[in-house]
């Protein structure tokens, strides 16, 4: 087989078999990641980096080809036969190419198919100003969360998004909203000359694919003090814990100075994890969401980010909601095991207690593990 051949088939194999993403390392048979974990693909293993080199060659954005030289590092995105994205990484290790590979469907997900919350399509429609930041480890969801609030606001307001991605990976067909999509590397060199003109470009949604810098941060909540609505993804795993990432970025002589920028712009933070379903072929969100209010305004500056988790908790009828929230009602719904939920519980003691109040059918799942 051609290693274009190789390529080829590997990523259209990938919606056939439901993976998530493809690994590709030298001496290695390829992998496939299906429902979170790894799996290795029938075909012998890959016999050197010229045949790795081999299958990327054509698929490299012919601007970038020296990038992955110069740096031994290299984002960029591609489209399939089958309709589908991929954000294909291909990096350096031990002098020899390796390669991961993301599948993004073609189809913009919409809240209802990720089975999140409605307070997520409630903020959407609510808020039109501020910062929203989705927070989550890597292989959260966060990419298709934001794509689905996006797209919500493509189809209700007529607004000029624009987004900044790398690369960029779901694409949106104007519904409402003109929207104008740019690549890092193909269309600006990088996120702070992106941000440095956003505001000249007259958006009333700026998209930030990943807040990774100062730079990047401080642009983001500007903007999002001088009326933009401002979205972005941030690798955290829970709220209280994105405050003090968010002021890694900083400073200590800048943090008073964060803390009262972020207290009047910062509009939601929601974390998401992806957990294994009883449906061994699909995953669903657990989700903390902290919306800003009075109370929280006044926590972020004081900096007393320890209070935020009890605020969650406290505050389910203004629409927050905590991960053991979260879990009790995945168990009472009978998405999850009731030991997947313990697994990934803040507290075990907490999650036990909530799911002592379920009284429904899912009680046959309490203390019933996977086989």
């Amino acid at each position: 087989m051609t290693p274009k051949e190789m390529i080829e088939n590997l990523l259209a194999s990938m919606t056939k078999f439901g993976a998530s993403d493809l690994h590709m390392k030298v001496g290695y048979a390829p992998y496939y990641r299906v429902t979170g974990q790894l799996r290795p693909v029938e075909l012998p293993a890959i016999e050197s980096t010229q045949y790795m080199e081999e299958m990327f060659r054509e698929l490299v954005p012919a601007a970038r080809r020296d990038e992955y030289t110069k740096r031994g590092d290299l984002d960029f995105s591609l489209r399939g036969a089958s309709g589908d994205r991929y954000r294909v990484n291909v990096f350096r290790a031990c002098n020899e190419m390796h390669a991961a590979i993301r599948r993004v469907q073609s189809e913009i997900p919409s809240f209802e198919s990720l089975h999140l919350p409605p307070v997520y399509e409630k903020t959407m429609s609510l808020t039109h100003s501020g910062l929203i930041l989705i927070s989550g480890v890597t292989g959260s969801g966060k990419s298709s969360t934001l794509a689905a609030m996006l797209e919500h606001i493509n189809q209700t307001r007529a607004c000029h998004i624009i987004t900044i991605e790398d690369p960029v990976e779901f694409t949106y067909k104007p519904q409402k909203a003109i929207i104008s999509q740019r690549e890092i590397g193909i269309d600006i060199p990088n996120y702070g000359e992106a941000l440095r003109y956003v505001v000249r470009q007259d958006p009333d949604v700026i998209f930030i694919g990943e807040m990774r810098d100062r730079e990047t941060m401080l642009a983001a909540i500007q903007s999002a003090e001088t009326g933009h609505l401002v979205m972005g993804s941030i690798h955290c795993s829970d709220a209280a814990q994105t405050f003090a990432r968010i002021l890694e970025f900083f400073s200590h002589e800048e943090h008073d100075f964060i803390r009262s920028s972020l207290s009047s712009s910062l509009s939601a933070i929601m974390c998401q994890r992806l957990l294994p379903c009883i449906d061994e072929n699909a995953r669903v969100p657990a989700t903390e969401v902290l919306l800003n209010n009075s109370t929280v305004r006044d926590k972020i500056r004081r900096g007393e980010d320890e209070d935020m988790p009890a605020i969650i908790a406290n505050s389910a009828e203004e629409g927050m909601r905590s991960f053991t929230r979260s879990l009790a009602e995945l168990i009472e719904n009978e998405k999850i095991y009731y030991d997947t939920a313990m697994e990934y519980a803040p507290s075990r003691e907490a999650l036990a207690s909530a799911v002592k109040g379920i009284k429904t059918s899912a009680q046959g799942l309490v203390g019933r593990m996977r086989k």
